[in-house]
């Protein structure tokens, strides 16, 4: 079965140790990584909290990296496609041997945090052996099999699933609200706080399940 893996590992033994490392609140979004040749592997990169030129300056200081081209400057935040072509063993082993695909990675300072999917629990544990085998710093964080029911797919308990599709169907978030969180809670037959905690338990995991990495909290 399919798992969904969140772990951390040092920048260090990564890529962009010299870019993230720096004195800057750099915060790295990487939105897809294919292999590329093999021994690199390319990625669409986003970088934020540093301008342009500082950052282009760290990018040519930094050796992990080749061939940045940039894609997107919206002033604020800047889009580049590049080579990695240093510290990315981990990486080729998770795209190739265990074919894995690497869902979001996030960077900020020392540490790189990746969700990453892999076909099944055999071929994640050869991913782990292998940073095992290679000295390096693969902390996991949670383990999640995907199955085949929407609860599975979204990192959320079957309560929080349940309140959040029916706070949807009674229009609890429509503007103006079409139903209270008091009848959601007479409904689920739990007391208003009980039910207000759910509901923002359960958005939190959906969002940190599909649009940031994070320890997601089950109830």
């Amino acid at each position: 079965m399919v798992v969904i893996v969140r772990g951390s590992i040092p920048a260090t033994e990564l890529a962009l140790a010299h870019v993230l490392r720096s004195d800057l609140p750099i915060e790295v979004n990487v939105e897809r990584i294919v292999q590329s040749g093999k021994e690199s592997v390319m990625p669409l990169v986003w970088f934020h909290g540093v301008d342009k030129d500082r950052l282009e300056t760290l990018l040519a200081e930094d050796d992990s990296v080749d061939s940045v081209t940039l894609l997107a400057d919206l002033g604020d935040e800047f889009l580049y496609r590049m080579e990695w072509v240093d510290k990315i063993q981990f990486l080729l082993s998770m795209l190739t041997d265990s074919k894995a695909t690497v869902m979001n990675a996030y960077g900020r300072g020392d540490q790189w945090n990746l969700r990453v999917m892999y076909p099944d629990r055999e071929l994640f544990s050869q991913n782990v052996d292998f940073s095992k085998a290679a000295d390096l710093s693969f902390e996991v964080h949670s383990i999640r099999e995907l199955d085949e029911e929407p609860v599975g797919r979204y990192g959320l308990t079957q309560n929080q699933y349940d309140t959040l599709i029916r706070a949807v169907e009674t229009g609890y978030f429509e503007i103006p609200r079409e139903t209270s969180l008091e009848d959601l809670a007479d409904e689920f037959d739990v007391s208003h706080q009980a039910l207000s905690e759910r509901l923002r338990r359960g958005m939190k995991s959906l969002l940190e399940d599909t649009l940031v990495i994070g320890h997601i909290e089950d109830e």
